[in-house]
């Protein structure tokens, strides 16, 4: 297939001129196709237009005239059978995603709609906040009207209980630098046509890839609603200093069988095993064959139409190891091309799909793609413990024997074992101990340690938080880790109610201290370049860990702007250390408070840290 048929025009799918609209198809198995057009959305009949065979296992069909929000789908012939399916590169859909439409794109921009973005100068100067739409908003006393939609993320002065800012003045305060979007593409699973009752999914069930999901729009039977008002929530978060990415899930599709790949070409997007079963290393019965040349071209082409149309800032890979090295180095160079700050990162797991080893791309050939980012399970994994393992504990709530492993891992994890990643620079690492799957932090310290008070987990917490935001490479954290956000023991919430999803913006006013403490973290990051090291050269010369006891890691960071040292120490009891230099310290966080202010100073080289707390001190003389 890819040696008689691949076909690398850019015209696939529809494109709409105010004089004819093109529709090109890429069905090689087929022995004849028909564009059909409808005029309502729930029609079980259309009209049928005969399609041209045309180039490379394309057909082909125009119609002239104005055809902007003309409803339309494809219908094939293989063998006897004949299918129809909606167009895999659709950019508007009706309600539940059933049939595509076709949009002037030109009117789908908001108002005001600009390329400008916040300015960005180095990916390691990027801070993650990793968000659900609904999430944000739902909760009763979120002060937020468009509840559990995209306005909703960028409605101003709202407040919560005690008078504390939500959504997006939350966010903004912060400090954070990117809102990463759990799944905003159409997926299968929520019915637009019912949205008065309760339906939460996380969205990892895709339907079509390049048109929004219209339950997060205001009006789901209006195709170009949901485009306009994604758009309007991202410029929003633009004019507010915030970038965007994109949560996509190109390694599989909600199923098979319903999937428009299949339909249209049947078993060519898929990989399969020896038996000729759908191979299964997502865990979600299918695996997509991205080292395809045309499935190749439509995850490439996916991101660049993302990109261009929507003003985006980066594009994170679900189970990025179900793909292939070359496909991923070949999205990284085709966003380089449009915006050189996009960023690009993903799932770097190793996955069981039948793929060559030296070719899935995952943390173990991370020096096969450069730029490309990683979810660094090292680091979450060494702070809490192993995530498939609920009663494994880490650094930072009781496991001994964890310095080695969290050394490495602030050092931008340049030193792991290859068996574990191969990243060559800062910047293809994301550090984090929390996302939206697997227990939260503070759910996973209830089940590790049961013994242990409130505010001894709260400590365990800041101080994961801390070496988090403290490390070389890109932070990220969970939306709601800031106030030690819980989902009442729910490991996997993806289908769960908003009671448990939700943002609790109560708990919010109830954690303030905790949030600031979060809020100062991420200044001292922000305003201290020594966090945000760019090459190994520069950590290996400016990163020199400290001797410490047992269960501490703390190091020292020299640059010419400032010298600082940083200790983390996860035991239950106060420790002294001696700090490379005598003179006086000014101490910028202290397991209580953080921030640019000076809390104490100390002279000398002597200090003691408490226990569970993470010291930042800025050496003044």
């Amino acid at each position: 297939m890819d040696r008689l048929y691949f076909f690398d025009g850019k015209d696939l799918g529809n494109t709409y001129h105010k004089d004819k609209t093109c529709f090109r198809l890429w069905a090689p198995a087929a022995s004849e196709a028909k564009l059909v057009t409808y005029e309502q959305w729930d029609d079980s009949a259309g009209l049928e237009i005969e399609m041209a065979r045309s180039e490379k296992g394309t057909w082909f069909a125009e119609l002239c005239g104005d055809h902007d929000g003309l409803i339309y789908t494809y219908k094939v012939k293989i063998g006897e059978v004949w299918d129809e399916a909606v167009d895999p590169y659709v950019r508007a859909v009706t309600v539940n995603g059933d049939k595509g439409v076709v949009v002037d794109l030109a009117d789908t921009n908001p108002k005001k709609w600009t390329h400008d973005k916040p300015p960005l100068d180095e990916p390691e100067d990027i801070i993650i906040y990793e968000l659900h739409i609904r999430d944000l908003s739902i909760h009763p006393e979120s002060g937020i009207t468009q509840k559990g939609k995209f306005l909703g993320v960028i409605e101003e002065g709202t407040k919560g209980p005690k008078g504390v800012k939500t959504g997006l003045d939350h966010i903004k305060d912060l400090g954070v630098t990117h809102v990463q979007f759990i799944p905003i593409f159409d997926f299968a699973t929520v019915n637009e046509t019912k949205l008065k009752e309760p339906q939460y999914n996380w969205g990892y069930d895709p339907k079509n890839y390049n048109a929004p999901e219209g339950s997060y729009s205001t009006d789901p039977y209006q195709s170009k609603v949901r485009i306009r008002e994604l758009k309007e929530m991202i410029q929003a978060l633009h004019d507010h200093g915030l970038r965007v990415i994109m949560d996509v899930v190109y390694n599989h599709v909600y199923t098979v069988a319903d999937s428009n790949f299949n339909k249209l070409v049947p078993t060519y997007f898929f990989r399969y095993n020896d038996d000729g079963t759908l191979s299964n290393g997502t865990g979600v019965g299918n695996d997509t064959a991205s080292e395809r040349k045309m499935m190749r071209k439509f995850i490439v082409e996916s991101v660049a139409y993302w990109a261009k149309e929507y003003n985006l800032d980066g594009f994170r890979f679900d189970l990025m190891g179900i793909h292939d090295v070359a496909t991923m180095n070949e999205v990284k160079k085709t966003l380089a091309e449009i915006d050189p700050t996009i960023i690009v990162l993903g799932e770097g797991w190793d996955m069981n799909t039948p793929l060559p080893q030296e070719q899935k791309a995952n943390q173990k050939n991370a020096y096969k793609m450069p730029g490309i980012a990683h979810f660094n399970d090292a680091i979450r994994d060494g702070l809490k413990g192993f995530v498939m393992d609920k009663h494994d504990k880490g650094f930072i709530n009781g496991k001994p024997g964890m310095e080695d492993i969290i050394r490495k891992s602030i050092a931008a994890g340049l030193h792991y074992d290859d068996q574990i990643a191969t990243y060559q620079t800062p910047d293809q690492v994301i550090n984090y101990v929390e996302a939206h799957d697997n227990f939260t932090l503070w759910d996973k310290l209830a089940i590790t340690n049961p013994e242990a008070s409130e505010t001894e987990r709260k400590q365990m917490h800041k101080l994961a938080s801390a070496i988090v935001l403290l490390s070389q490479g890109i932070p990220m954290i969970h939306a709601g880790q800031e106030f030690m956000r819980s989902k009442e023991g729910d490991e996997n919430s993806y289908q769960s109610s908003d009671w448990i999803n939700r943002l609790d913006w109560k708990r919010r006013a109830d954690f303030n201290t905790e949030v600031e403490y979060m809020k100062g973290l991420i200044s001292i990051r922000k305003n201290h370049s020594a966090f945000r090291l760019s090459t190994p050269e520069e950590i290996e010369q400016c990163l020199q860990f400290i001797d410490a006891p047992p269960n501490v890691v703390a190091f020292t960071l020299v640059t010419e702007d400032s010298r600082l040292a940083v200790i983390h120490n996860a035991n239950w009891q106060s420790i002294n250390l001696a700090l490379p230099q005598q003179g006086d310290w000014s101490v910028l966080a202290n397991g209580q408070l953080a921030g640019l202010e000076e809390i104490e100073r100390i002279k000398g080289n002597q200090i003691t840290v408490p226990p569970l707390s993470s010291y930042v001190l800025k050496k003044l003389s």
